[in-house]
């Protein structure tokens, strides 16, 4: 399964890539995020909740950060295990550009999934991907913005 979108944040791009860098900020946005925690320069190890359709799981996962094309590009990729409700794994690649006062941020992402979040159909996992991506991205330009202010 692959998303794509383009948000504007009207920051520089510098602060958004810094932003996308962030622990802490990173943490506030993605939903379902109940810890976050930076164990090198570029892996991090999350514990996320999620609720799709009928199942509910506690992911536990390691995301790998590539910021070494920055800061117009960035990437990240990772995989998560839901215990019964299985697993899930997959990544993002994020550019920015700056456009006057405002970064634009594309990214194109892909996830895969198995065990009985599998079995939901793809249109409900479809739908519920979107949405988390939406909150997400919604959620990250909102507190770029009240952090840079």
């Amino acid at each position: 399964m692959e998303l794509s979108d383009e948000i504007e944040i009207s920051v520089p791009m510098q602060t958004v890539y810094d932003a996308l860098n962030n622990v802490d900020i990173l943490k506030k946005c993605i939903p379902g995020c109940e810890e976050l925690v930076k164990i090198s320069e570029d892996q991090l190890e999350a514990k996320v909740v999620l609720k799709v359709g009928p199942v509910k799981a506690r992911f536990s996962g390691q995301v790998t950060l590539d910021a070494s094309a920055g800061p117009e590009n960035f990437s990240l990729s990772g995989q998560g295990n839901g215990g019964a409700a299985g697993f899930a794994k997959g990544g993002a690649d994020v550019t920015l550009h700056q456009k006057g006062d405002i970064t634009v941020l594309s990214y194109t992402a892909n996830a895969e999934i198995g065990g009985k979040l599998a079995q939901l159909g793809s249109r409900l996992i479809q739908s519920t991907a979107k949405k988390l991506a939406a909150k997400f991205f919604k959620s990250f330009s909102e507190v770029v913005v009240e952090e840079a202010a």
